[in-house]
């Protein structure tokens, strides 16, 4: 992954709202979720929602498709795995770690209550 596309992929997830709506979408899965109901889930008006969504798309890490007069939107797990690749690639010094499950180079979890 080039530092552009890394930089512009953080930049969309540095703001709360726009993370909300990632992580919501990843949990969602490649099905998507239609914009209407990411709107009602996260409390925000739609037109809120555009701007959001559309930052989320330039970056690259959700994708959406119409069906009918509705458009879902998925998060694009390829370009998470690439970002993540990139944040990643030095770990440990260089020597691949282990799944963060067996490992104490990464605590997901500690991180994602912060």
């Amino acid at each position: 992954m080039e530092t552009k596309a890394v930089l512009a992929a953080l930049a969309a997830l540095a703001q709360e709202t726009r993370l909300g709506i990632f992580r919501l979408l990843v949990q969602t899965g490649p099905e998507g979720m239609a914009a209407t109901r990411i709107a009602e889930h996260m409390g925000i008006a739609p037109s809120s929602l555009s701007f959001h969504l559309k930052e989320l798309s330039h970056s690259g890490l959700i994708g959406a498709r119409q069906e009918g007069r509705f458009l879902f939107y998925s998060a694009n797990m390829g370009a998470m795995d690439a970002l993540m690749g990139f944040l990643t690639a030095n770990c440990c010094g260089g020597v691949a770690c282990l799944p963060a499950a067996t490992t104490s180079c990464a605590q997901p979890t500690a991180l994602m209550e912060k």
